[in-house]
């Protein structure tokens, strides 16, 4: 069988627990998953650290939106780098763009600098570039380990085209890990259409809240968010979701 690396992206130190028993090679911790994945707190960066002994990677990223970053988020973001491999983090994950589509060359330039001795993901801001071969070209050149991708549609079934054109023109130079809305009902399929051996999921379940009494008039963050119902990895879902594909 194929050797495939396992990627959860992990919504806490506790979802990270979760994906280490589920067999997960590596965790990418993140805050504010509705919002694509923020920076998480230090904090939660260490206790993930001190609960695991697989890969931590920790993405970079200090507002939601797009991914043209103001001199000020970028000197944040340099800053969350050094806090991040201070914490124990093995990789940072990130992605800076210009305002035509293509990378932001003298960010990009910086943020490695600073991720020196760190495994780097470029992640899918990948998706909104305008020319995904060339930007390839361009990632391998700066020496960053993988890229994280959808292959530029809403799942990455539906991008399974381009990420298979991407996985063959990568060869072993950098890492095409296909990510989004990846499960195990379809992992299996991903993996024969893309030839990849890095995939990305989540694994999540949804988890009632303990709380007893509750106020249903109140939202802290508005609109239709259910404030007693928490998202978080499970190990169950993590393994089925390996299992789906090793019985390939």
């Amino acid at each position: 069988m194929k050797n495939y690396t396992f990627e959860i992206c992990a919504n806490s130190a506790e979802s990270c627990v979760a994906a280490q028993e589920g067999g997960a090679h590596r965790v990418e911790l993140c805050a504010s998953i509705p919002e694509g994945g923020t920076t998480p707190s230090a904090g939660e960066i260490r206790q993930a650290r001190k609960l695991i002994d697989i890969r931590l990677h920790v993405i970079i990223r200090p507002r939601g939106g797009d991914f043209l970053y103001t001199p000020s988020e970028l000197d944040i973001m340099e800053m969350d780098i050094y806090a991040a491999r201070d914490a124990g983090a093995d990789g940072v994950v990130f992605g800076c763009l210009a305002p035509d589509g293509g990378l932001d060359m003298p960010a990009m330039e910086r943020l490695m600098k600073a991720s020196e001795g760190m495994s780097v993901t470029f992640h899918r801001a990948f998706d909104y570039v305008k020319s995904p071969q060339q930007t390839l070209e361009t990632l391998v050149g700066l020496g960053v380990n993988r890229i994280l991708t959808s292959g530029q549609q809403p799942t990455a079934l539906q991008g399974a085209d381009l990420l298979a054109e991407l996985v063959r023109q990568a060869g072993d130079r950098i890492v095409i890990m296909p990510g989004c809305g990846v499960n195990e009902t379809n992992i299996a399929e991903l993996a024969s259409r893309t030839q990849a051996s890095e995939f990305h999921f989540s694994a999540r379940e949804n988890k009632d809240s303990g709380m007893q009494l509750r106020n249903p008039a109140l939202s802290m963050g508005g609109g239709d968010v259910d404030e007693y119902m928490r998202s978080v990895t499970t190990a169950r879902r993590v393994r089925n979701t390996i299992a789906a594909l090793e019985r390939l």
